[in-house]
């Protein structure tokens, strides 16, 4: 019987000899990569936490205790170790469990999280509340390098002497987030470990306190050597965190086992905060993770043995690189455009922009709001930024848009990959919002390509306006272009009529960008009825094309059917119902798009339409109430 099939809890691991532990290890390994082969998700992350989860959960004692892990995408061993077993090959399927700590699916999972900076602030309000009502449990925050110079990091990081005595933050270092990491901070953890004198006196002396002495009643003198050695060895700039007011230890093997519960044991109880540096190698344990663990931080199913990935269908192309090579044109032809990513060059396909022209591209680490009121600054200089960023994330930064860019009248490019549902990874990352979050900025035009021909037009023309525009497009492979691109502008707020089922349609359909497809399956139903349509491709979500809209309503259209991959509320059907408001002939509107609801993860895109009622079958069956 496998070491993993015994352990139904915490309890069961602390339990398990010591010796066996490097077995269970290598059975997780197995169990994450067998699984995200199966189903998709975060590999290389995950693969880099074994040893330290198994650690933390031999010292540590969820749900009284609280680990939280900053974004969560490395909590799979954490799963498979706090009682979800039997339930992990359900990973990121429809009903199964999620990618990410969520604190309806178990005790142990003390704060959900998807997005990266939470970790620090939300250990802070825990041992804020523990402190309060006096309790005695441990608060861990474990935080990515790379997250750990997010603003929102740093915020916390500026409070926690402020806040508690009592807090242990991991800074788990493994030199890379996404992309390798970026800026000061950065280069500051660099030099802490580049100093191979100090690390290794200061290794062999912490081994000693933390495996023989428990550091003891020889605390102090193990301290005032450990400063004397800071000093002949470490710059001041080494010593940010103990600035910041936190206890640093380490660097410490983030894969050594016994060395991490013995450091985990001596500073479980300390009584300042203490920040527990620990090295981890992203992907270890399998070879192509290892190699490349860029590439390897999210994959879609792949085979286990090989690591051959399912391939692409031929001709097709990512949305992702379709907008990349959109902008390096863009970038040939005007030497004041600049590209602009948050730690997500490769995800945002700005990798071989970033070969191209490095003197026109920033990453500017995990920091959306920095990002943003930055390119704001570069739009006044005269330049013509290019934000590259997820749906999901730009929530980070709408404050940003709202009073650097549009306020000011500057014209930035936002590029919003992945808007709309992103079925696998769930709540935290479904791009439904940005239509709802930005259509009530003034000023601010919204838009979304059909093709990635209709991507290099829109491009293009924002590139030529006087003020901010959104270009959204989903995740996956577009569809392939019919149209060549002539280099033209499109007119702005403009929709396209694609094509009828009969010369005196009573049903006009409405989408955006790729969701044509859609459209057409609704088309078909409602033919089989004897309705006729027209589908429409609204191209702009803002301003809506309110001319075409009351011309198709003038000549006889009874109901106006819309479907964005977004929100209902608030977003470009409630645009339409607006701008036919006070027609005289008051024709229906049946808008469809997300719920007033989280929407959670599933197996696919199928699933989650059909969950709510958003088939095409369900839109037909939808209008043909609606003409009564």
């Amino acid at each position: 019987m496998a070491l993993l099939d015994q352990i139904a809890s915490p309890a069961d691991l602390r339990a398990l000899p010591a010796e066996r532990l490097p077995e269970l290890a290598a059975e997780l390994r197995e169990e994450i990569v067998a699984t995200v082969a199966a189903n998709g998700g975060h590999l290389a992350s995950n693969l880099g936490v074994v040893e330290l989860t198994i650690a933390l959960l031999r010292v540590f004692d969820p749900p009284e205790d609280k680990v939280l892990f900053d974004v969560s995408h490395q909590s799979y061993a954490w799963k498979l170790l706090t009682g979800r077993r039997d339930r992990f090959r359900s990973l990121r399927r429809t009903g199964g469990l999620a990618g990410f700590q969520k604190r309806s699916e178990s005790p142990c999972d003390a704060f959900g999280a998807g997005h990266a900076g939470t970790a620090v602030s939300a250990a802070l309000g825990l041992a804020a509340a523990r402190d309060r009502r006096g309790g005695r449990e441990a608060v861990v925050a474990v935080v990515g390098d790379a997250s750990a110079a997010c603003g929102v990091s740093l915020e916390a990081l500026n409070n926690v002497r402020e806040t508690t005595s009592r807090l242990l933050v991991v800074l788990n270092d493994n030199e890379m987030s996404i992309g390798r990491p970026t800026g000061a901070l950065s280069r500051a953890f660099g030099r802490m470990l580049a100093s191979p004198g100090y690390n290794r006196w200061k290794a062999r002396i912490e081994e000693y306190g933390v495996r023989r002495l428990r550091l003891g009643g020889l605390r102090a003198h193990y301290h005032a050597l450990e400063s004397r050695l800071k000093s002949l060895f470490v710059r001041r700039a080494n010593t940010i965190f103990e600035q910041l007011g936190l206890r640093y230890v380490g660097p410490v093997d983030g894969h050594d086992i016994a060395l991490l519960e013995g450091a985990f044991r001596a500073l479980r109880d300390s009584p300042v905060p203490v920040l527990l540096h620990v090295r981890t190698r992203k992907g270890l344990g399998f070879a192509p993770a290892e190699a490349d663990p860029e590439a390897w931080h999210s994959t879609g199913p792949f085979d286990p043995a090989t690591g051959a990935r399912k391939p692409v269908p031929e001709g097709s192309v990512a949305w992702s690189d379709a907008f990349g090579a959109a902008l390096c044109e863009e970038a040939e032809k005007n030497g004041n455009v600049f590209a602009l990513t948050a730690g997500m060059a490769s995800g945002t396909g700005l990798s071989e922009y970033a070969r191209r022209f490095p003197r026109r591209f920033r990453d500017v680490g995990i920091c959306e709001e920095h990002q943003m009121t930055t390119a704001a600054g570069m739009a006044a200089g005269g330049l013509r930024p290019v934000v590259a960023v997820y749906s999901t994330f730009l929530q980070r930064s709408v404050d940003g848009v709202i009073h650097d860019a549009a306020l000011q009248g500057l014209p930035v490019v936002l590029a919003l990959d992945r808007a709309g549902a992103v079925p696998g990874d769930g709540a935290t990352h479904h791009g439904v919002f940005d239509i709802a979050l930005l259509r009530p900025v003034p000023g601010v035009a919204i838009a979304q390509p059909r093709t990635p021909a209709d991507l290099r037009r829109l491009l293009r023309t924002a590139l030529s306006l006087p003020y901010p525009v959104a270009i959204r497009y989903p995740r996956g492979a577009a569809p392939d272009d019919t149209a060549a691109d002539r280099g033209e502008l499109l007119p702005v707020g403009r929709a396209a009529e694609l094509s009828r089922t009969g010369p005196a349609p009573s049903v006009a359909i409405w989408t955006l960008g790729p969701e044509d497809k859609w459209a057409a399956e609704t088309a078909e139903l409602l033919k089989a009825k004897g309705v006729d349509s027209v589908r429409v491709d609204a191209r702009w979500a803002k301003p809506v094309d309110a001319e075409l809209l009351r011309a198709q309503a003038d000549a006889g259209v009874r109901a106006f059917l819309t479907f964005e991959d977004g929100v209902r509320t608030g977003g470009f059907g409630d645009a339409v119902r607006e701008a036919l408001a006070d027609h005289p002939a008051r024709p229906r509107v049946v808008a469809f798009g997300w719920p007033d609801a989280f929407v959670p993860h599933a197996t696919n895109r199928a699933d989650l339409l059909a969950r709510f009622a958003l088939r095409p079958e369900d839109a037909a069956s939808a209008v043909l109430a609606a003409l009564g």
